[in-house]
């Protein structure tokens, strides 16, 4: 194969592949069907919106991308393994590797500094303490926040502990990030500047899913997949 299209074969490779994904809970006597039978493919470099109203199913199926926790029934690949039949620690080992989270309520850790939150996922990487910290600046100078690595979350303002969030999920390397109503706790001005952040890290060839829904939001997406009951009802470009 020439070269030029093994690259394009490898840059729109599927990072996620779902076949008739199904989540049901089981509530007292009832059976909740919070995902019925959902197929999806994430390419490599996608930018995707997950959008529904509560009870739509999307923070089950984000859930169930970011490894966090298990379907009822039907397949899911991720980077071309078979996560939907691994135990709970051969997820984690997954999740830590491949996926990096933001959520919406920053999740930082009160009493350490940005640059300490950033390099939280790498201890668990077994890197000595230099190569923690050098990778834990390079994530901080991304988001720009070079500036402002030593000060702690209660020191920062909303958009800015977002940011040291945004690096977190990033130092690590992960095929996909993973932003669940990353602009929730912000004002509308700030959310703007995080959301013109993820346009800079799509571009950067990071794999984005965003799940919100705020349609301003969504629509910096390049594609939207809309949920209601469970199942999809809507897949569109944006």
């Amino acid at each position: 194969m020439p070269p030029a299209q093994l690259a394009n074969q490898t840059e729109n490779s599927a990072v996620i592949r779902l076949q008739g994904l199904q989540r049901r809970y089981v509530m007292g006597n009832e059976f909740i069907d919070a995902l019925r039978r959902v197929d999806l493919t994430v390419a490599n470099n996608e930018y995707l919106a997950i959008m529904g109203q509560s009870g739509s199913g999307k923070s089950t199926l984000m859930n169930i991308i970011g490894c966090l926790e298990r379907p009822t029934a039907g397949e899911y690949w991720l980077n071309e393994q078979r996560v939907s039949q691994m135990n709970d620690r051969e997820l984690a080992r997954v999740r830590n590797r491949a996926i990096g989270f933001v959520f919406q309520t920053f999740n930082l850790l009160p009493r350490m500094t940005a640059l300490a939150n950033v390099e939280v996922p790498l201890i668990y990487s077994g890197l000595k303490r230099k190569e923690r910290s050098l990778r834990a600046r390079e994530a901080l100078e991304t988001v720009g926040l070079s500036d402002r690595m030593l000060h702690r979350p209660s020191e920062m303002s909303g958009g800015q502990r977002q940011r040291v969030a945004i690096a977190r999920a990033l130092v690590t390397g992960p095929s996909i990030l993973l932003a669940d109503e990353p602009t929730g706790n912000l004002d509308s001005s700030t959310g703007d500047e995080i959301m013109k952040l993820f346009d800079s890290l799509h571009e950067k060839g990071n794999t984005l899913i965003v799940v919100t829904h705020e349609q301003h939001v969504a629509e910096h997406a390049h594609r939207i997949l809309r949920l209601s009951d469970g199942d999809i009802v809507g897949d569109t470009e944006s």
